[in-house]
């Protein structure tokens, strides 16, 4: 940058020094400018004015403003001055120290043009539209005069290139919050959230600056084949978290532990001695686990399945079986449920009643008619 010159009536004044000037006359697309000890006033094309684009002179200078300009061509009896490269030379060097500490500063959005945003720095500088925000904007209309912050992410000063980032400060400020975040909650900690993405194995919540994952088993008490049908994205659910893993970054959490449980109020809804209808729902070795309300199964012993003896629950039922028990005992406390299918069902009559009766005493027939015949051929042998 040239030394500002001393103003004098012996000045010499050559391109490339920097003076200080009044506005005398201020035309649409040109400022006329008053040089104190310059033998000639000078002009200040409205291109010069600024790094941005201007419509009329008079927006941004009016008469009697002093102004810091640069001489950039010396013609017979006139000066062409640019205010924008004194607005450079100032600006480069405070960019270039932002951009090497990556320093987050303030600034006006001036316009909003085919591709981005522009914003006065000393020097023009482009935000694109993908760094404006950290999700899809369809229009950037309202933000002209918006106050925002931001990052540079590109400087070449040769090539008079700036980029800005908003995108950039908002990606940092959320991975603060994360790592805060994730030293703040604990398991079993319930918080509120939003949806932010579906997935089939699951939905994505935001608790608060971090997403943590609820995988689909743990969006309802009932099962789930598509979790769309249940959730939405940017619904508000309560979250319980199940597990923090700081050094992956991951959350585990559950809809479902903030939801009355099935068992909660089965108490109030049975009894014992009342009869039910359920579906098997597995075969074990002692017995058979019948769903009686969704998510609560009760237990039929294999003593308790059939008046015949049975080695396996096998030989009587299988899964899907729709049947009628009886509530033998109830303990919602430890989610137990104790049925019977053969206190349903008609005790049979003994095998050895059935197969031998003895004769009625009014028939006259006695134990010694019946085998008397028998004895007699044996004493007569």
């Amino acid at each position: 940058m040239s030394e500002e010159m001393n103003l004098g009536s012996n000045q010499e004044f050559q391109e490339g020094d920097i003076v200080k000037g009044v506005a005398a006359q201020v035309d649409e697309k040109a400022v006329t400018i008053s040089i104190e000890g310059a033998p000639f006033d000078g002009i200040l094309p409205i291109s010069e004015l600024s790094s941005l684009h201007i419509e009329k002179a008079s927006d941004v200078v009016s008469v009697g403003d002093e102004l810091e300009l640069m001489i950039t061509k010396v013609e017979e009896e006139n000066f062409v001055l640019s205010k924008r490269k004194v607005d450079a030379l100032k600006a480069w060097d405070k960019l270039e120290e932002q951009f090497a500490s990556g320093e987050i500063f303030e600034a006006e959005v001036k316009d909003v043009v085919k591709g981005g945003l522009v914003v006065d720095l000393g020097v023009r500088g482009f935000v694109p539209a993908s760094l404006v925000e950290d999700h899809f904007v369809e229009d950037f209309q309202d933000y002209k005069g918006k106050t925002l912050t931001f990052k540079i992410t590109e400087l070449d000063k040769e090539k008079g290139r700036l980029i800005l980032s908003h995108r950039a400060v908002l990606e940092e400020q959320k991975e603060k919050n994360k790592k805060q975040l994730l030293e703040q909650i604990h398991a079993g900690d319930v918080l509120e959230g939003k949806v932010q993405r579906l997935a089939p194995f699951g939905a994505f919540v935001d608790i608060g600056g971090v997403d943590g994952l609820v995988h689909i088993s743990q969006v309802s008490h009932d099962h789930v084949d598509d979790i769309s049908t249940v959730l939405a994205e940017g619904q508000t659910v309560n979250v319980k978290v199940l597990s923090v893993d700081q050094e992956n970054e991951r959350i585990s959490l559950s809809i479902k532990d903030t939801l009355p449980g099935p068992w909660s109020n089965v108490e109030q809804q049975v009894s014992k001695g009342a009869v039910l209808t359920g579906t098997v729902k597995r075969l074990v070795s002692f017995g058979a686990f019948v769903e009686v309300f969704p998510g609560v199964e009760g237990l039929v012993h294999i003593s308790q399945i059939s008046h015949k003896h049975i080695n396996t629950p096998h030989e009587v039922l299988k899964e899907g079986d729709e049947v009628e028990v009886k509530v033998l005992d109830v303990n919602a406390e430890e989610k137990r449920l104790s049925l019977s299918i053969k206190e349903l069902q008609n005790s049979p009559v003994k095998e050895e009643e059935a197969d031998y009766e003895l004769p009625e005493e009014t028939s006259g027939f006695s134990f010694k008619d019946v085998i008397g015949d028998k004895l007699k051929n044996f004493t007569n042998k």
